[in-house]
């Protein structure tokens, strides 16, 4: 099975099965975008909600704490014209593992389910959707429901 991560940890304790649902997760991306084949990864960085506040004020000058960040290398044209012989990083999507923890409990799913779902909606930020307006936002949530969903990741706990 390919992977297209890099997974680090700030300020938490490494856990294979963080590591597991992100690699299926990212896998299941990759394959969906047809870029499975590419020399291509993400950086995922699992944090605390103290790390993520900062990393938000620095780099986006919101001095709030949030679930999840991405920050792409490239614009959305740009992935595809990226040499299939060179490694490139496509971008680093930050995660607040106790925001996590916080809103599988409020949405009344379970953690693998929420943590899948950060996973894949900053995979889509990175490969340039978003979700500003109407449409965008509805373009990007289908993609995430379709990973979802071949996955098997319900909103069920």
């Amino acid at each position: 099975m390919p992977t297209h991560t890099q997974i680090n940890y700030e300020g938490i304790d490494q856990n294979i099965e963080y590591e597991n649902t992100i690699n299926e997760v990212l896998d299941a991306c990759f394959n969906e975008e047809k870029l499975n084949n590419r020399k291509l990864y993400i950086n995922i960085i699992l944090t605390t909600p103290e790390n993520i506040k900062q990393i938000n004020k620095q780099y986006r000058n919101v001095d709030n704490e949030t679930d999840v960040l991405s920050f792409p290398m490239f614009e959305k044209d740009e992935i595809e014209k990226i040499d299939n012989n060179i490694e490139e990083v496509l971008g680093d999507i930050v995660i607040s593992i106790a925001r996590v923890e916080e809103q599988a409990k409020e949405y009344g799913h379970s953690f693998t389910r929420e943590l899948a779902y950060m996973v894949v909606h900053g995979f889509y930020h990175i490969i340039g959707y978003d979700h500003i307006e109407e449409e965008d936002k509805k373009q990007m949530r289908k993609k995430e429901e379709v990973i979802l969903n071949k996955l098997n990741i319900r909103r069920e706990l």
